[in-house]
């Protein structure tokens, strides 16, 4: 059995947060507090019923100055999910590129992209996306 790296999400997948900032005298990294926040998302082809696996997502996090930074960009899995990423508490975008999504499936789409403005506390949230090619509708899920 082999070891998950410590920056990985739940589906092994590296993290692009870093675990440790800067280093010591002796070139070991010290222990830095993981961030206490996870978002997460499921996507459903609302006009197929379906998963929509492969969505391209980017979790962005609003700075103090108010220009957003990207935290982490990955696709949906075959369930149409993304795993919890972890984040620092805040004022955050989830930017879905469905534009890119319908093409590939040979389908017109209204929305080219669906970014969806949310507040992340400490615990987990969950930002479902219900999706069609006309309309879409987002909620707090658990």
């Amino acid at each position: 059995m082999s070891a998950t790296p410590a920056n990985a999400d739940r589906t092994g997948a590296a993290s692009t947060s870093p675990e440790f900032v800067g280093a010591d005298a002796a070139g070991a990294a010290p222990e830095v507090e993981p961030p206490t926040a996870t978002v997460s998302s499921h996507v459903l082809d609302a006009a197929t019923g379906r998963p929509a696996a492969g969505v391209r997502l980017t979790l962005l996090r609003r700075d103090g100055d108010g220009a957003y930074t990207e935290v982490r960009t990955g696709s949906t899995d075959d369930d149409g999910r993304v795993a919890a990423w972890r984040t620092e508490p805040g004022v955050h975008r989830l930017r879905f590129e469905t534009g890119a999504w319908f093409a590939a499936r040979g389908t017109d789409t209204f929305y080219p992209e669906v970014e969806v403005a949310f507040t992340v506390g400490d615990g987990h949230h969950h930002v479902p996306l219900l999706l069609s090619p006309f309309a879409y509708s987002t909620y707090r899920g658990s």
